[in-house]
Protein backbone atom coordinates (compact mmCIF):
# COMPACT_ATOMS: atom_id res chain seq x y z
CA UNK A 1 0.00 0.00 0.00
CA UNK A 2 1.06 3.19 -0.69
CA UNK A 3 0.13 6.31 2.03
CA UNK A 4 0.38 10.06 1.08
CA UNK A 5 1.10 12.52 3.83
CA UNK A 6 0.09 15.85 3.24
CA UNK A 7 1.16 19.03 5.34
CA UNK A 8 0.12 22.86 4.31
CA UNK A 9 0.95 25.66 5.84
CA UNK A 10 0.16 29.54 4.57
CA UNK A 11 3.21 31.82 5.69
CA UNK A 12 2.97 35.55 7.33
CA UNK A 13 2.51 38.06 3.78
CA UNK A 14 5.32 38.68 1.80
CA UNK A 15 7.31 35.57 3.42
CA UNK A 16 6.44 32.75 0.84
CA UNK A 17 9.55 32.46 -0.22
CA UNK A 18 11.03 32.49 3.10
CA UNK A 19 8.12 29.37 3.73
CA UNK A 20 8.73 27.54 0.63
CA UNK A 21 12.48 27.26 1.58
CA UNK A 22 11.74 26.42 4.37
CA UNK A 23 9.45 23.14 3.67
CA UNK A 24 12.31 22.17 0.96
CA UNK A 25 15.35 22.06 3.61
CA UNK A 26 13.11 20.27 6.06
CA UNK A 27 11.39 17.54 3.58
CA UNK A 28 14.93 17.04 2.49
CA UNK A 29 15.94 16.06 6.71
CA UNK A 30 13.34 13.65 7.09
CA UNK A 31 14.36 10.97 8.77
CA UNK A 32 14.19 8.53 5.87
CA UNK A 33 13.51 8.90 2.14
CA UNK A 34 9.92 8.81 1.15
CA UNK A 35 8.90 7.06 -2.56
CA UNK A 36 7.89 10.48 -3.81
CA UNK A 37 8.29 14.12 -2.49
CA UNK A 38 6.15 17.28 -4.29
CA UNK A 39 6.30 20.66 -3.23
CA UNK A 40 3.25 23.29 -4.06
CA UNK A 41 2.92 26.52 -3.75
CA UNK A 42 -0.68 28.85 -4.22
CA UNK A 43 -1.71 32.41 -4.12
CA UNK A 44 -1.56 33.92 -0.39
CA UNK A 45 1.64 32.70 0.34
CA UNK A 46 0.83 28.92 0.66
CA UNK A 47 2.99 25.89 0.71
CA UNK A 48 1.87 22.15 -0.08
CA UNK A 49 4.09 19.57 0.63
CA UNK A 50 3.06 15.86 -0.24
CA UNK A 51 5.15 13.09 0.21
CA UNK A 52 4.48 9.45 -0.55
CA UNK A 53 5.11 6.75 1.68
CA UNK A 54 5.37 2.44 1.70
CA UNK A 55 3.18 1.24 4.13
CA UNK A 56 -0.11 1.13 5.66
CA UNK A 57 -2.20 3.67 6.93
CA UNK A 58 -2.23 3.94 10.48
CA UNK A 59 2.49 3.70 10.19
CA UNK A 60 4.31 5.74 11.53
CA UNK A 61 5.83 7.37 9.13
CA UNK A 62 8.29 11.07 8.93
CA UNK A 63 5.97 14.23 8.85
CA UNK A 64 7.12 17.74 8.65
CA UNK A 65 7.65 19.84 11.47
CA UNK A 66 5.28 23.19 12.61
CA UNK A 67 7.64 26.05 11.67
CA UNK A 68 8.85 28.93 13.90
CA UNK A 69 5.07 30.86 14.45
CA UNK A 70 6.50 33.94 13.28
CA UNK A 71 6.75 32.48 9.84
CA UNK A 72 2.75 31.11 9.33
CA UNK A 73 -0.37 32.14 9.87
CA UNK A 74 -1.90 29.46 11.78
CA UNK A 75 -1.28 26.19 12.61
CA UNK A 76 0.02 23.52 9.69
CA UNK A 77 -2.32 21.68 8.66
CA UNK A 78 -2.38 17.90 8.12
CA UNK A 79 -3.66 15.15 5.93
CA UNK A 80 -3.22 11.53 5.57
CA UNK A 81 -4.43 9.45 2.14
CA UNK A 82 -4.28 5.68 1.24
CA UNK A 83 -3.35 5.37 -2.42
CA UNK A 84 -6.14 3.55 -4.27
CA UNK A 85 -5.57 3.67 -8.19
CA UNK A 86 -2.84 5.37 -10.17
CA UNK A 87 -3.76 6.22 -13.63
CA UNK A 88 -0.50 7.63 -14.58
CA UNK A 89 1.47 7.91 -17.93
CA UNK A 90 4.52 5.29 -15.50
CA UNK A 91 1.07 3.44 -14.57
CA UNK A 92 1.45 -0.10 -14.64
Amino acid sequence: MTVALMWEARAVAGRGAELLEWARARSGELAREPLRRELLRAPQDRVLVITWWAGEYGDELPELPEPDAELITRPVHRWRFESLEDTGPDAD
